[in-house]
């Protein structure tokens, strides 16, 4: 099958971004997908946790 190409206008670059999501999210099926509702217990907390910090050559750059 063939490739489409899709331009997006680009004077906003936010809604350029936004629209083009929404493009491609309307490209593909989409039905909705019956399940059990979700339940969770009681979350539990430690107060005595540290966040350590993240290695940098896992961060996603921002680009934006």
């Amino acid at each position: 099958p063939e490739s489409p190409w899709w331009v997006v206008q680009a004077v906003d670059k936010k809604k350029a971004r936004l629209n083009c999501i929404h493009h491609l999210l309307s490209q593909v099926p989409y039905h909705e997908v019956e399940h059990a509702p979700v339940h969770l217990p009681e979350r539990v907390r430690n107060p005595e946790y540290i966040r350590g910090p993240v290695p940098q050559d896992i961060m996603v750059p921002q680009v934006y």
